[in-house]
């Protein structure tokens, strides 16, 4: 038994299980290892420091798979925003044909991806802005619930609900995002509407993952219990995984005269970078969501992909059909 799905035929790829774009995550070791495992492995293009320097890692990414990946391009709102076009002119000219955006009014983006026959998948956290995107001429919905890590938006609606309330109105295949790491996981999107899932923390605890054993094993121990929200008194909630950072950011933002200024140099990403590099759990934010509670390995991406693949077909094909009288 194979699972196939529009978003299984879409992608080319044999298991309908992508592998979210992750700042300083999202390298080549981990993409050309998730599409190896018959998944979507993706980039993450603000990882690299340059335009060239993603035309590089697209390379090198090309040179450890055969298999089908994709670039993720976020646009979010800054003073000194990074030079998007040039991003987007670099994943364009290297050929890649599948890219998934999040953030900031990504129209011009997509406009520019489809008119080059690019595969656009959007990532959005709530149905209203689901609808926006399907209009906009998306391929592929990733519907992001607030059990996720980075940015759930300011709804506060869990996957549970989100999932089915998006797949009653848009038509396009979509993913399930946000609390998604095995098979039951799987099965459960699948009947909630969506045809296929997108995991960002789960892929983080794998042997390719190009971070610090440290933080792995963090991952490993923590429970569902172990995130913070950040972020919510600017509106721009974050979910990050409980450390003593994290616990001085809450404390921060939950005064009553806090400003941004006040936990700056607690969240920046050069911090959150090194604390993934070095294993330092006190260097800065570690963005991970609650799916922590059902991590307990650090498997290899075949391993893992695999794994949920043949999990999700054994709940389907056995335990569920064993209720029917």
């Amino acid at each position: 038994m194979t699972l196939r799905t529009r978003i299984t035929d879409l992608l080319g790829i044999e298991h309908p299980i992508v592998q979210g774009g992750m700042m300083w995550v999202g390298r080549a070791e981990l993409a050309s290892a998730v599409s190896n495992a018959g998944g979507l492995g993706i980039l993450t293009a603000l990882t690299q420091p340059t335009p060239d320097d993603l035309r590089r890692e697209i390379d090198r990414c090309r040179s450890m798979t055969d298999k089908p990946f994709g670039v993720n391009l976020t646009i979010l709102p800054s003073v000194s925003p990074p030079p998007y076009a040039e991003y987007r002119k670099a994943i364009i000219e290297s050929g890649v044909k599948i890219v998934e955006t999040a953030g900031y009014k990504p129209q011009e983006h997509v406009d520019e991806f489809k008119s080059h026959g690019i595969l656009v998948l959007h990532k959005c956290t709530a149905v209203r802005h689901a609808l926006s995107a399907e209009r906009m001429g998306v391929d592929v919905i990733s519907i992001d619930g607030f059990e996720c890590a980075g940015h759930p938006g300011e709804d506060d609606i869990p996957g549970l609900v989100l999932i089915p309330a998006a797949a009653d109105k848009v038509k396009i295949p979509m993913l399930a995002s946000g609390g998604f790491g095995d098979g039951r996981g799987l099965a459960a999107a699948l009947a909630l509407g969506a045809e296929g899932i997108n995991m960002g923390t789960r892929f983080c605890a794998t042997v390719e993952a190009p971070i610090h054993d440290n933080i792995k094993q963090f991952i490993v121990a923590n429970d569902e219990r172990a995130t913070n929200l950040i972020f919510r008194k600017f509106k721009n909630t974050g979910r990050v995984a409980k450390s003593g950072v994290s616990d001085q950011v809450v404390e921060i933002g939950n005064r009553p005269d806090a400003v941004f200024e006040d936990i700056r140099p607690l969240v920046s990403g050069a911090k959150g970078r090194e604390a993934l590099e070095t294993g330092d759990l006190d260097a800065g934010l570690v963005w991970a969501g609650q799916i922590q509670g059902l991590i307990h390995d650090v498997p290899t991406c075949a391993e893992l992909v695999s794994r949920i693949a043949r999990e999700a077909e054994e709940i389907i094909s056995s335990r569920l059909a064993g209720f029917i009288a």
